[in-house]
């Protein structure tokens, strides 16, 4: 069996609002909503640029929590982007808070990090250079031999694993 797609889900605390800040921090389109009479949102999807991004508002009653609700979230969304920088400040104007201004990382990235106004986060980078994944590994090693390792800004789960060319 092929998996064909992998769609990012999320559940958000006003997926109306969050459609709104998506749309002007990304400059991403709607595709369409399915709004119950109530004006909950039970589904929706936005174009990225071909790629989709689904959410909805919550529905506790089948356990569907935004991360503004649990205090937390345990995923990282990455745009791949042609000038880091510039998303990332659209998307503060736009109203999210800068976690991690943009830098060079180890991984021939250049990335910084957002958290959106419904408590997600979103690593924006763009390629500075082709990195094989042995040099990558060798210079993390050397990061931690540094005690430079683990920060924010060089993490090992921001890289994604960057094998293509700027």
């Amino acid at each position: 069996m092929a998996i064909h797609e992998l769609f990012p889900y999320l559940h958000v605390d006003n997926a109306g609002r969050a459609i709104e800040f998506y749309t002007r921090a990304f400059g991403v389109k709607e595709l369409f909503r399915l709004t119950e009479p109530s004006g909950r949102i039970g589904h929706a999807e936005l174009d990225f640029n071909g790629a989709v991004l689904m959410l909805c508002d919550e529905f506790p009653e089948y356990g569907i929590r935004s991360a503004a609700t649990l205090g937390a979230t345990s995923v990282t969304l990455h745009l791949h982007v042609d000038d880091a920088d510039a998303l990332i400040a659209q998307a503060v104007a736009a109203g999210a808070s800068l976690d991690i201004a943009p830098q060079d990382h180890f991984y021939g990235e250049r990335s910084g990090s957002i958290r959106d106004p419904f408590g997600h986060r979103w690593n924006i980078g763009h390629s500075i250079e082709k990195v094989a994944p042995e040099e990558m590994q060798r210079r993390y090693t050397e990061l931690l031999l540094q005690g430079d390792g683990c920060n924010a800004g060089s993490s090992p789960a921001s890289a994604p694993g960057n094998t293509s060319a700027p």
